[in-house]
């Protein structure tokens, strides 16, 4: 994990050959939320990034590195002190050179997160 004790991986479930679901809680206690934002905690969207990656990384099982992404949205803002357990979407398709990653992550029914990602396996 990069960024240590920022969240954990509480339920990791496959739903069918490319498809999972993920159950994490984030850590509202976490150094990073002192800075963004003292008083208003909101989880930075580069660490929702590096979660998803890392997520991934333990389902194929291999050590990847992100090559590209696109339609990256961030639809809600996540307050850890609000609404710290997330459920992520993952679909995985194998290409030639790693993995195609889509993902959707919510709170409770709220869409937070739309991304989309390609994976080299280093």
């Amino acid at each position: 994990m990069l960024i240590k004790d920022f969240y954990e991986l509480k339920e990791l479930k496959q739903i069918s050959e490319e498809n999972y679901e993920a159950h994490i809680k984030l850590n509202k206690e976490h150094d990073i939320f002192k800075g963004h934002f003292p008083g208003n905690p909101i989880t930075p969207g580069v660490c929702m990034v590096q979660i998803l990656k890392e997520i991934v990384a333990g389902i194929v099982d291999k050590d990847l590195i992100m090559k590209s992404t696109n339609n990256i949205k961030f639809m809600a803002l996540i307050n850890p002190e609000e609404t710290p357990d997330l459920r992520l979407e993952i679909s995985i398709s194998e290409s030639e050179n790693g993995f195609a990653v889509k993902n959707q992550s919510y709170f409770d029914d709220t869409l937070a997160l739309k991304m989309g990602a390609k994976y080299e396996i280093i």
